[in-house]
């Protein structure tokens, strides 16, 4: 099968702002950091004693604790900024149906796209984000400590510095699985989970379920255009193959989807997948002339 034409990624400013200025690694830096400028408006804006001041000074004492008010003003509220983390720069990439992509990120680190998959960049001041809205992708993250980064997959959330991990989405159910360094993994009602190398763990609606161990390239087959199911209901293994075939497949009966499929299959070949289904699982496959595909059970 042909991959469909790529969709191109777009940026939502047409120019690239300034870099922002290095910020500090932690909230004691910030503090340190404002102690500090602080002082040297102080140095800068010194007070005359009191009693010693000329008629001069005193008319020039409230200009210099304005201009010091003011400066003091603006570095609460750069302190702020930092604090609340806001994004200056946001960007969309997509994968066709039937389509594998990487992206090479401007820190240096890079994301491949399985078919069908749409993410969100988001790029802030204490913080690099990706929110998968569906589909599946793979992370290699370029590490920098005061930057984590995270991504957010309905509502489960994933937080590294610098490591290597695959997250899917798929109607719900959010799998991560760890192939280098750690990752934390929480929802809004469960503490994070700290994952190894190999670790992985899913989580359905918001729940997280029990960490266990994976196989690596099992979780990456996909890159080299392979799609493993391991008892995998079929319903499920269904949505999968229809990431890369344009023509919809329909399961009719309940009975069926809770069908458990298994094998290691050509993600190129979908329609021989297809054809294979009825020789291996109780149901008939009807294929339509729009090209759409209906199983039923026999």
């Amino acid at each position: 099968m042909k991959p469909a034409p790529r969709h191109e990624a777009h940026a939502a400013a047409h120019a690239e702002p300034p870099k922002p200025p290095t910020p500090p690694a932690s909230a004691a830096d910030l503090d340190d950091a404002l102690a500090a400028e602080r002082a040297a408006l102080k140095a800068l804006f010194p007070l005359p004693p009191p009693g010693r001041r000329s008629a001069r000074g005193a008319a020039e004492a409230p200009r210099a604790r304005a201009a010091g008010a003011l400066a003091l003003a603006a570095v609460a509220l750069l302190g702020g900024l930092y604090w609340f983390d806001p994004a200056y720069r946001s960007e969309q990439y997509a994968s066709a149906v039937g389509e594998r992509r990487g992206i090479q990120l401007a820190d240096g680190s890079r994301i491949d796209l399985n078919a069908a998959t749409r993410i969100d960049v988001s790029w802030h001041l204490r913080s690099r984000r990706v929110v998968l809205h569906d589909g599946q992708a793979l992370f290699a993250v370029a590490p920098a400590s005061y930057r984590p980064f995270e991504v957010n997959a309905g509502d489960t959330r994933i937080r590294v510095v610098g490591t290597v991990f695959d997250v899917r989405n798929d109607t719900g159910t959010v799998v991560v699985s760890v192939l280098e360094g750690r990752v934390r993994v929480g929802t809004p009602r469960q503490a994070p989970i700290l994952l190894g190398a190999a670790e992985g763990i899913a989580s359905a609606h918001g729940e997280l379920g029990p960490m266990r161990q994976i196989d690596p390239q099992a979780a990456t087959a996909w890159r080299s255009g392979r799609l493993v199911f391991e008892r995998t209901p079929l319903a499920a293994a269904l949505r999968d193959i229809q990431r890369h075939r344009d023509a919809p497949i329909r399961l009719h009966g309940e009975q069926l989807a809770g069908l458990e499929l298994s094998g290691v299959f050509d993600s190129e070949r979908i329609d021989q997948l297809l054809d294979l289904l009825p020789t291996v699982l109780p149901l008939s496959l009807t294929r339509q002339p729009d090209g759409s595909v209906d199983l039923t059970a026999r």
